[in-house]
């Protein structure tokens, strides 16, 4: 069995390569980060403030009563019941969805979809090694939002070059999305830079598109944070992502 935070569609994806394209979103519980840094500050059920990312609900484990467990059967069952006429993107979601990699249950969701001509994205942080051993897999697309230190989170944890390697090497249309506050920048531009720096120096690994996102969980962040953005994607030849589903939902959960 599976843990599910949420799954719901369609809607517009609202952010990386594929932005405004329509997508039904399985949104998978638990992550191996929390990223404080993100400084989302949120209430749990018993009345604890605590900060973490924007998808706080699908990674913190005090809200693991409001999670389902469901067989890949089911989770298909309940896409199928959203599919619109047309064949809809499946984004696969977090938390952090690759903590399930190696169970069949996740796999058959994936073949699944790959099979039936689906475009599928893996929203990951990219921190967690993978094989990649059927060739659905290499169909995968992976938006890799690599942590940087405005996370909050160890090196080690957050950068791991050889998983990093393995999805370039082994997908085509994979991407980088790293999150960007202007208060940080400076720093976190030379941290991009030198993660580009060790994949580059390895051979056969192809290059991949880097998008970079203003960090927010409401319009008033995402406005602050935007300018500095771009200026720094204009500086390095990076694509701007926006955030679309903030910008017209702040963060409302379901859309």
């Amino acid at each position: 069995m599976l843990e599910i935070n949420e799954i719901f569609g369609p809607t517009i994806q609202g952010e990386g390569k594929f932005i405004g394209t329509s997508s039904i979103f399985i949104r998978f519980s638990r992550c191996n980060m929390r990223c404080e840094g993100f400084n989302v500050t949120y209430k749990t059920p018993k009345g604890q403030i605590k900060k973490s990312c924007d998808t706080y609900y699908a990674v913190d484990t005090v809200f693991k009563k409001q999670w389902k467990k469901m067989s890949s059967e089911e989770i298909i069952d309940e896409v199928s019941k959203l599919m619109p006429d047309y064949k809809a993107d499946i984004v696969i979601s977090g938390g952090e969805p690759l903590l399930n990699w190696e169970k069949e249950e996740f796999q058959k969701i994936l073949k699944h979809y790959v099979k039936n001509d689906h475009r599928v994205t893996i929203e990951t942080n990219a921190s967690i090694d993978i094989n990649f051993e059927k060739e659905y897999q290499k169909k995968l697309i992976f938006s890799m939002s690599v942590k940087l230190s405005n996370s909050l989170e160890s090196l080690k944890k957050r950068v791991n070059i050889n998983s990093l390697e393995k999805i370039l090497q082994n997908t085509k249309e994979s991407y980088f999305k790293f999150v960007i506050n202007k208060s940080s920048i400076i720093e976190t531009e030379k941290e991009i830079k030198e993660i580009l720096k060790k994949l580059n120096s390895i051979n056969n690994v192809p290059k991949a598109e880097v998008f970079l996102m203003p960090r927010g969980e409401s319009n008033e962040e995402i406005e602050n944070n935007s300018q500095a953005t771009i200026n720094m994607a204009i500086k390095n030849g990076f694509k701007y992502s926006d955030r679309l589903h903030i910008r017209i939902w702040d963060n409302k959960r379901g859309v």
